[in-house]
């Protein structure tokens, strides 16, 4: 789908949030760019997203040219809800920006909540759910248009564990139903062990690929119990301490 070369990005103030970073990211893959914080991750996000644009090196889409519109998801840290608006009404806004009235747009907008478990919440304001809920609301919204790439910058950083371990499980039965290229910042080494099918460690400030590894896990609820799963956790904080010790 997509490659990056050589990529780097400066800030004003002579930061270098980005180095000589080259990736190649395939149609259906989940990648999980994994880090410390400040290490540039959401820096590549953006650029991804088109939101920002490289100093050097380049990006290079497999049909010559970027997603169009509603063709990327974009998951922000916080929910970023519209706190007047309902569930639905938030779910709906991507589509009501591109001019899809609302009658047409029903049908996608309920299938986009049910999809993420919120079936009934239909007319909850963000005040009346709980955090992970408002999450759920924002991936509704990200999915509503059916898009070929989703990004995702630390969603489920601010949730408890519980609600983190069963956004992850969904997010996983998403991604396979849906056979979309999937996106993930995260700087925990579990949540990439979980969800990802290859991990792309990234090192501090300026940010580079440190390494890559590939997850032998197969998709499932049940993957932290494999072994494989503690065997590839392990090998992460191997590489990590590596890298952080350059």
């Amino acid at each position: 789908m997509l490659r990056i070369d050589a990529v780097g990005r400066h800030f004003a103030g002579g930061v270098q949030a980005l180095h000589d970073v080259s990736l190649t990211i395939g149609a259906g893959d989940f990648v999980a760019l994994l880090g410390p914080s400040g290490c540039g991750k959401s820096t590549l996000l953006r650029l991804i997203a088109g939101l920002d644009q490289p100093d050097s090196g380049a990006l290079t889409w497999q049909e010559g040219h970027a997603p169009g519109v509603g063709e990327v998801g974009f998951v922000f840290q916080d929910a970023t809800l519209l706190p007047w608006a309902s569930a639905e009404d938030n779910v709906y806004l991507p589509l009501r920006l591109r001019g899809v009235a609302r009658p047409r747009a029903t049908d996608d907008v309920h299938a986009a909540i049910a999809r993420v478990g919120l079936t009934g919440f239909e007319r909850a304001r963000p005040a009346q759910l709980s955090g992970g809920m408002r999450m759920r609301v924002s991936i509704a919204r990200a999915l509503v248009t059916q898009p070929r790439l989703l990004l995702m910058d630390e969603p489920f950083a601010a949730l408890d564990e519980f609600t983190r371990h069963r956004l992850q499980v969904d997010l996983l039965a998403l991604w396979q139903n849906l056979g979309c290229t999937v996106v993930f910042v995260t700087h925990s080494i579990y949540e990439a062990a979980f969800l990802a099918q290859r991990i792309v460690l990234m090192t501090p400030r300026p940010g580079r690929i440190a390494t890559e590894l590939a997850s032998p896990l197969t998709p499932g609820a049940d993957r932290r119990l494999d072994p494989a799963y503690a065997t590839l956790v392990a090998a992460v904080t191997r590489a990590m301490e590596g890298a952080l010790a350059e």
